[in-house]
């Protein structure tokens, strides 16, 4: 009986051990890396807005057009918009007209005539001085006259100054007519929409025959060629981030390929909502092929270390804490930190051999 019971404690002693699994530390290369999700985008990427209201009437793009910064992408139609461009037009081409410079041509004219009256009216006042002076005609005479004569130079100046006011009022007019018809240009050039960049039009949100105001985009348009990353950051994490840091990341439509990116932007703002900070990276190494919106998960490298101790994660108890081959819990001072291996800066070496603890 003594036998068998010693023989069965062996057994399940065996048996336990090989429940367990036990390996060495091994001294390899560690990083420490913040987690980030997020999207691929194209540069210079950006949602088309109208700046004015209306009807398109017409989409002069398809979607995978390459376009230059400039060309048209849609055509727009308001009837008010039209209406006082029209109005516009006419009133440039009155100030234009024959109409204006016969105004003018009246006024000067009106400035000759006065000349000829003072002229005269001056001659007649002079000649009835010298007749007075001969004791010919009489005193109201002469008052009629110099009357006259005054109210010709009046009438020189009225005329003068009638011409001049004349002058500048058409010439305002006609400056505000132009300006009011670059204002209608600009207006109307309004109701084309154009590309802000060199790229592709990856997407059209609208099609002939809607309506569309300043609030809602019609379309998405971005670089062809050149991609970035723009990742989400949880705000506990973000203090550790800086640029130049090095990003690993994977994308569901390249199953099992790692690619690489840097950080190049931190932007300085907290998503309320969700309770991240956006990330720009650009790729370093990225795959063949690219399209807006991808998704992504990425490791931003935050700490690397040379040639440092290591154990798996799953060998590490309570965070501080590993399981000898003699069933002993040896204390241990941990270091970086990933999501496969952590770093042991003390406590046990690497011809110690520590065993998997059971769950």
């Amino acid at each position: 009986m003594k036998l068998f019971a010693f023989l069965m404690i062996t057994v399940l002693i065996i048996s336990c051990r090989k429940d367990q699994t036990s390996i060495h530390p091994t001294v390899e290369n560690i990083s420490e890396s913040v987690y980030a999700s997020g999207i691929v985008k194209s540069n210079n990427q950006y949602q088309v807005f109208s700046t004015a209201s209306g009807i398109i009437t017409g989409v002069l793009v398809s979607e995978g057009d390459l376009v230059k910064k400039g060309s048209p992408l849609l055509k727009i139609r308001n009837e008010v918009s039209e209406l006082n461009a029209d109005n516009a037009r006419l009133a440039a081409d009155n100030a234009k007209s024959s109409v204006t410079k016969d105004k003018l041509n009246e006024a000067g004219m009106a400035i000759e005539l006065s000349v000829v009256k003072l002229r005269n009216d001056s001659l007649l006042m002079v000649r009835q001085r010298n007749l007075m002076a001969q004791n010919i005609g009489t005193p109201v005479d002469l008052e009629q006259k110099e009357l006259n004569y005054r109210n010709s130079i009046n009438s020189h100046r009225s005329a003068q100054i009638n011409y001049h006011d004349l002058q500048q009022q058409l010439a305002l007019n006609a400056e505000q007519t132009k300006n009011n018809l670059k204002i209608s240009n600009t207006i109307s050039n309004e109701y084309t929409i154009r590309s802000e960049v060199d790229g592709k039009v990856y997407s059209l949100l609208k099609v002939a025959g809607e309506s569309i105001t300043p609030q809602n985009p019609v379309a998405v348009i971005g670089d062809s060629k050149n991609f970035m990353l723009e990742l989400q950051v949880d705000e506990y994490d973000i203090t550790k981030i800086t640029k130049d840091q090095k990003v690993i990341l994977s994308m569901d439509s390249y199953k099992g390929e790692v690619f690489e990116a840097l950080i190049t932007k931190i932007n300085p703002i907290l998503n309320d909502r969700s309770k991240s900070f956006t990330v720009e990276a650009t790729f370093t190494k990225e795959p063949p092929l690219l399209y807006p919106f991808l998704t992504v998960e990425a490791n931003i490298v935050i700490h690397k270390k040379v040639q440092a101790l290591t154990i798996p994660r799953p060998y590490l108890i309570s965070d501080s804490l590993v399981l000898t081959e003699n069933n002993k819990y040896l204390k241990v001072t941990t270091g970086l930190m990933d999501y496969q291996k952590v770093e042991i800066i003390s406590g046990i070496t690497k011809d110690d051999v520590i065993i998997k603890p059971k769950n």
